[in-house]
């Protein structure tokens, strides 16, 4: 299905056209007419499915077909800085050629940036991308008026309850106009999501698009190590493997410290991303990173989902990811668009239950690569199965060399 299809304003259609936008995604075929049609949504969709667009593009129609009220019109509340980042930009370059005014308000930024929210705040920009905290010290200071919103949209809402957001969201809820379209998107639909949709949903349309495994493009390899062996490892798979852009993640920001000296000390150009970082620095990584001045970043989980950067070409986990959703995110940071990709994983000792219970998930077997001989000894694949309570025992073996 075309975007012409849908009988958009003129004016966004420029803007769809400028941004190269033509085959609406199986999302945006399902999304845009109920929304278009007023109706509220909860929908199952994952990063890469298209949903931005999904909701933005009726959300700025509808908002064209009707006269300003001076106030803010559309609510879109995400959980990371950096997902309201890229949701603004999205909607600029899709509302370039139209009259909608929006804002991003997010934490982290400095006060003269509070002020410039505050004042186009009182202004009523049409449309507010915000983080749940820093929305609420701006409601708190009084001068922001929702009385008059037509649109709540709560983006990863599985993940803003994951973060500890429910009553800042809850005391969002509040302050809105019973009568409005709220849309609800969710990578997965646990018990608290039911619940909330519950409470803030009328009549909804529910719409599952959830992609629960990586896409088979994607080259999926495991590497069975020691603790301490992998460091070495990574500084051998970045000089073996062909790469233009690379994002390694790790689990806890020490690892993202250590393993950036690490690398740097080796002549490789990475930076780091985690939340020691002010704002201003780790927007500056993020432009350095996507323009490909930085071919490495190291990272948290603060990029695992939300960042769309069709460059990404290899993905690493230095850690194994706490479950199967935050290992499909990662990994789904490459092959984006028409692109391959591939995805190491570096299983430690203590990882290897975790891990298997990944491939559960995915409902793959990830092959388990042959390290380099220099290595040394590694551990045997051996995960505790779930039914069993017989501790497996520590088994070494010498791999040989060979592909990866």
């Amino acid at each position: 299905m075309r975007f012409t299809e849908f009988n958009f304003h003129p004016a966004l259609l420029e803007g769809i056209e400028a941004s190269n936008y033509e085959t609406a995604t199986p999302v945006q075929q399902q999304v845009i007419p109920p929304i278009l049609a007023g109706k509220d949504i909860i929908a199952s969709a994952q990063t890469g499915t298209g949903k931005t667009a999904a909701f933005l593009l009726p959300i700025i129609h509808r908002l064209l077909e009707e006269d300003t009220n001076g106030q803010v019109r559309a609510l879109v509340i995400v959980p990371t800085r950096e997902l309201a980042i890229q949701i603004s930009q999205h909607l600029e370059g899709l509302a370039y050629f139209t009259s909608i005014s929006s804002l991003a308000v997010y934490g982290g930024s400095d006060a003269q940036n509070f002020v410039g929210e505050k004042k186009a705040l009182q202004m009523g920009a049409d449309i507010i991308v915000c983080t749940p905290g820093r929305f609420i010290a701006h409601l708190n200071m009084g001068y922001v008026s929702i009385k008059g919103l037509e649109f709540l949209v709560l983006d990863e809402a599985d993940r803003m309850l994951d973060m500890g957001f429910q009553d800042e969201i809850n005391r969002i809820i509040t302050q809105l106009p019973s009568k409005r379209q709220t849309l609800l998107f969710s990578a997965t639909m646990p018990p608290k999501i039911r619940k909330l949709a519950q409470q803030i949903l009328i009549d909804p349309v529910e719409i599952n698009i959830a992609i629960s495994r990586p896409p088979e493009k994607i080259v999926q390899r495991a590497f069975v190590v020691y603790e301490e062996q992998k460091l070495p490892l990574v500084k051998y798979l970045l000089t073996k493997t062909p790469f233009k852009s690379v994002l390694i993640f790790c689990s806890r920001k020490q690892n993202v410290k250590v393993l950036t000296r690490m690398l740097k000390q080796n002549g490789f150009t990475v930076e780091e991303m985690h939340s020691d970082l002010v704002q201003s620095q780790r927007e500056n990584v993020l432009i350095s990173f996507t323009s490909g001045r930085i071919p490495i970043l190291v990272a948290t989980d603060i990029l695992s989902r939300g960042i769309d950067i069709d460059t990404i070409d290899l993905v690493i986990n230095y850690d194994v990811p706490r479950d199967g959703e935050d290992y499909v995110h990662r990994i789904g940071r490459t092959a984006r668009a028409e692109a391959d990709g591939m995805a190491f994983t570096l299983v430690g000792e203590k990882e290897q239950n975790s891990f298997a219970a990944i491939e559960e998930l995915i409902d793959k077997e990830v092959e388990k690569a042959v390290l380099p001989q220099f290595l040394g000894e590694t551990p045997a694949w051996h995960p505790r199965k779930k039914s069993g309570n017989r501790k497996p025992q520590r088994k070494f073996y010498n791999r040989k060399p060979g592909r990866y």
